[in-house]
């Protein structure tokens, strides 16, 4: 009797139930290959994605200023602004939008696997992406303005939050074009980790899970992300009697994209590529 016993716990141990999630070496493929894959769609397919995810984003900080508007409690505000814009975020990882922050992760996931497809085709791609995001939020920031759904207190609370806390650098000066690229830099490497955990998930509530914790922290902490800014800077833009959009793009936008590039492409896609290199190459499965 306890020879079978020891049988079937041997068997047991043999047929361990599959993981629930990827690991790292395989989501640094995942990345590679969906990198590829946005990058040979049509052109007319990236750019409705690209709009797609930028509307998204339009939805996201809608979504966060309502969530947070009257909560005096630093932590539950944040909490709340966080959890709104992970509902952007979500609707992104999910719909397979093309959003010009996740790129800065897949697309040089794809370049340091493959170095020798480095071309222009790869530039054009990046430009039509960030133009599509600023052109999709753009018209949802537009709808939301003509359709008079929210109130005057949302515009108040909005255009406070982009004074406080998007364009707050400019009292820096020359500094603090560099303060929003440092703050780039670190916006884009947890959305970088946002996308490391929903795609390890293998189940919607995962995938979920890994996107609000991220991006929950990078609204908490102040970091500057440029798809998400745009996604304020599309409502505010029509509201906000401080700042005009030129301003919002050269002083907030355009630094913010620098720092988004490094913290996308070297401290997640180019890191991770290079310390799970033997494994992919082993094609781990």
């Amino acid at each position: 009797m306890n020879e079978n016993k020891s049988k079937k716990l041997e068997n047991e141990a043999i047929h361990e139930p599959s993981r629930q999630y990827f690991i790292p070496a395989q989501i640094v493929h995942n990345f590679s290959q969906k990198g590829r894959d946005h990058l040979n769609r049509k052109t007319n397919s990236q750019f409705i994605l690209s709009l797609q995810a930028g509307a998204f984003m339009a939805f996201g900080a809608a979504f966060s200023v309502l969530l947070s508007m009257g909560i005096d409690i630093k932590g539950l505000s944040h909490l709340m602004a966080g959890l709104g814009f992970a509902t952007g975020y979500a609707m992104v990882f999910l719909s397979g939008a093309i959003l010009f922050t996740e790129v800065n992760v897949l697309l040089p996931s794809y370049v340091f696997q493959k170095p020798s497809i480095m071309s222009t085709k790869i530039l054009k791609f990046w430009l039509a992406t960030y133009c599509g995001n600023i052109l999709g939020a753009l018209f949802v920031g537009t709808l939301i303005i003509l359709s008079k759904s929210l109130s005057p207190e949302f515009y108040q609370e909005l255009n406070t939050y982009i004074n406080q806390n998007k364009m707050s650098f400019l009292a820096d000066g020359t500094w603090g074009f560099f303060q929003i690229v440092i703050s780039g830099i670190l916006a884009n490497w947890l959305i970088g980790m946002a996308a490391f955990l929903t795609t390890a998930a293998r189940d919607i509530t995962g995938k979920i899970i890994g996107t609000l914790l991220p991006v929950t922290l990078f609204v908490a902490g102040n970091f500057q992300h440029s798809a998400a800014n745009m996604g304020y800077f599309s409502i505010g833009i029509f509201t906000n009697d401080t700042y005009s959009w030129y301003q919002f793009l050269l002083y907030n936008l355009i630094p913010a994209s620098i720092g988004n590039i490094i913290g996308g492409a070297i401290m997640v896609s180019l890191l991770f590529s290079f310390a799970y290199k033997d494994d992919i190459e082993n094609d781990i499965k």
